[in-house]
């Protein structure tokens, strides 16, 4: 015979607490998934203006280039799972992700090429720290080319996210956006996993590139060949 349990006032009150912690670190719903993917973009932006200077000045900022390059990893693995997830919901018909609707058919349109360059220019990139002198006329060409299209495309993604960006992050970090609903989209559910999953990326990023450090000086030693071919 099976005994029955009521709960205690005490239980209640630790499975609210329980399921209030759960809801302030995994919250948000659709509008949680797009503030994330809003503010890594934002930080994504900043780190991909330091790699474009970089670029200008190949010669003397090769190891500012590694460094970021290294520091980005993490970030772009969370942007793309971000991204990931919204695209696997709304396809696999979860209702709130449907109601959302899909983005603009031109963003839809190039976001294969968004991540594919992604990769191959990411990859490539960790192939040239780590590999050899013999690996670099192979995938140096690579590394090159799928920059600028890499950068051809992210120019375009990110000019079609730019409206909505300064509205998201006011709602995510104004002091007001808890209250403001109607002007800043003040649900702040899940805020707290947001920003542990930026910084959890950022921090990743600038411990990965601090290991490889090491991987740099045959990479500096070499400069000259380097910045022939730029």
């Amino acid at each position: 015979m099976a005994i029955s349990h009521e709960r205690t006032p005490a239980e209640d009150a630790r499975g609210y607490s329980d399921r209030a912690r759960a809801e302030r670190l995994t919250g948000g719903g659709t509008n949680g998934n797009e503030r994330l993917t809003t503010v890594v973009g934002a930080t994504l932006i900043v780190l991909l203006a330091v790699i474009g200077l970089t670029i200008l000045r190949i010669g003397q900022l090769l190891s500012v280039h590694l460094f970021v390059g290294m520091l980005l990893v993490p970030p772009v693995l969370l942007k793309l799972s971000s991204t990931g997830y919204r695209f696997f919901r709304y396809y696999t018909g979860n209702p709130s992700y449907r109601e959302k609707g899909p983005p603009e058919l031109a963003l839809r349109v190039i976001a294969p090429m968004v991540v594919l360059s992604t990769l191959v220019v990411f990859v490539s990139g960790v192939v040239l720290l780590f590999a050899g002198p013999s690996a670099r006329p192979t995938w140096f060409p690579i590394h090159k080319d799928s920059f600028f299209v890499w950068v051809a495309f992210m120019a375009i993604h990110v000019l079609g996210h730019l409206p909505s960006m300064p509205r998201a992050l006011r709602a995510e970090y104004s002091r007001y956006g808890a209250y403001d609903y109607e002007d800043l989209g003040g649900d702040v559910t899940g805020r707290a996993g947001r920003v542990l999953a930026l910084s959890g990326a950022v921090v990743a990023g600038v411990v990965l590139a601090i290991l490889v450090i090491p991987e740099f000086g045959p990479r500096l030693h070499g400069i000259g060949l380097f910045h022939h071919h730029h």
